[in-house]
């Protein structure tokens, strides 16, 4: 993994649990569909998640969290600017997941987040990238 240097501070950054089945499921779906490569992924558990992440937000591992511009968002709305960066089908999807109220759409969110190990496993350590993901996952 890499650190990202201060230049790429304005790309989109994807955090997500480490060790959870299911995140790096995510990250491994979004690598393959994020065509333009824009998405940047990085551990809540890493040094990137540190220097720009509040500790509270490091802690709770229980949503992925995605910094776009400076801006954090959380849960089924980090979901949802997640599938509106990726660009195609999934920018349409993103808009249709955006006309769901946010509580509705967090309530489906936060019943999937309680039971991801049970249903997709954990992890012992963090994903570890392949090589031609380097640049695109931080530590």
């Amino acid at each position: 993994m890499t650190n990202p240097t201060s230049a790429q501070h304005d790309v989109p950054v994807l955090f997500f649990d480490g060790v959870c089945g299911l995140c790096n499921r995510t990250v491994d779906f979004v690598l393959k569909h994020d065509r333009r490569g824009t998405l940047r992924f990085a551990p809540l558990q890493g040094s990137t998640a540190a220097e720009r992440l509040p500790e509270d937000d490091r802690q709770r591992l229980d949503s992925v969290i995605l910094q776009v511009e400076g801006t954090i968002y959380k849960k089924s709305s980090a979901v949802v600017r997640l599938l509106r960066a990726m660009g195609g089908i999934w920018t349409t999807l993103g808009w249709l997941m955006w006309l769901i109220p946010r509580p509705l759409r967090d309530i489906g969110y936060v019943l999937v987040a309680r039971n991801r190990y049970r249903l997709f496993g954990k992890k012992e350590t963090c994903r570890m990238p392949k090589p031609e993901e380097r640049q695109r996952l931080w530590d």
